[in-house]
């Protein structure tokens, strides 16, 4: 009888509580909670990729590389080798944790992690409007020189100073797909797709290049899950259901979503908030759409009860 295979994506609040807790220190016992959660599922007998976000981490990288630049005159790392960076550091954080958590549970499985790239279409409309800030504040001086200088889009960040923009392209295929494919048939526990992977174009003869772009990783996870025909697309954010109207007085949970129901609300533009609820409600139309069987939405200590239909929003063809 063939596994049950899902496709996690664990969300910033699994790697970051809150402002004040921040170091690597914090992030691995933060980790180390949210392996407990995603070893409920191993023990009932999933298999399972992950996936994770990086955001906050991609952005320590920068800053950090921006003040030996200015202090001691280091290389600045690129973009694409900063997602590379934190796939390899957040990923041995994460199977560490879950590898010792499946021990002291007595379950003999592995967990492994494989930096990913991701592949994206150079002409994306994405690449001409570039819309996501990263880096650190600069005056507009030194905007204007890195753009005349470096290519860079910058913008001035409501009064605060001038930042770098990125494009987000959408993913469309994971490069690593067969390598992930095959770990994953043998019964080891993938992490991959970090911070929806590490954004590629194709040059032509078979020649991947790494760009400066971030990808939402639920989009990416998506990808991820159509393509290995998960049974299973869950993503792990900070509440555990998902709500029409959120945080008004009228809001309303809900337990069970039909693909046409999720389509309306999302068109209805006044329930799901851009940069939070839509982009996972997009990706998981994406995977239902693409023939996937069934997504669920909920808070990382509540995977092991919403797989079983205690909670959790659950979103179906």
């Amino acid at each position: 009888m063939k596994p049950r295979t899902a496709v996690v994506a664990i969300g910033g609040n699994s790697l970051i509580r809150d402002p004040r807790h921040i170091s690597v220190e914090d992030q691995e016992e933060a980790l180390r909670e949210t392996a407990r959660y995603l070893a409920d599922m191993v023990s009932e007998g999933w298999e399972m990729a992950i996936a994770h976000g990086n955001g906050p981490q991609v952005g320590f990288i920068l800053r950090r590389s921006e003040i030996a630049h200015r202090v001691e005159g280091m290389h600045e790392v690129p973009l694409d080798v900063c997602g590379a960076d934190t796939q390899g550091a957040i990923g041995y954080e994460l199977q560490q944790a879950l590898q010792n958590e499946l021990y002291h549970r007595g379950i003999r499985k592995n967990v492994v992690t494989i930096v990913t790239q991701t592949l994206v279409d150079a002409a994306d409309p994405a690449f001409r409007h570039p819309t996501k800030p990263i880096g650190g504040y600069m005056e507009e001086a030194e905007a204007r020189r890195r753009r005349e200088e470096m290519g860079w889009s910058v913008t001035e960040d409501a009064g605060r100073g001038w930042r770098r923009i990125v494009p987000s392209p959408m993913p469309r295929e994971i490069v690593e797909l067969q390598t992930i494919r095959t770990v994953l048939g043998t019964g080891i526990v993938v992490i991959a797709c970090g911070g929806g992977g590490i954004p590629v174009i194709d040059v032509g003869e078979g020649e991947y290049r790494g760009v400066a772009a971030v990808i939402d990783k639920d989009y990416a996870a998506a990808v991820l899950a159509v393509e290995l025909q998960a049974d299973l697309f869950l993503i792990a954010t900070a509440v555990e259901k998902v709500a029409l109207r959120f945080g008004r007085p009228d809001q309303v949970w809900l337990d069970r979503i039909t693909l046409p129901e999720a389509r309306r609300y999302l068109a209805e533009g006044t329930h799901f908030a851009e940069g939070s609820m839509a982009p996972k409600i997009r990706a998981i139309i994406r995977y239902l759409e693409a023939g996937g069987k069934e997504a669920i939405i909920t808070n990382p200590p509540n995977l092991g009860r919403a797989v079983r239909g205690e909670t959790g929003t659950r979103l179906l063809p």
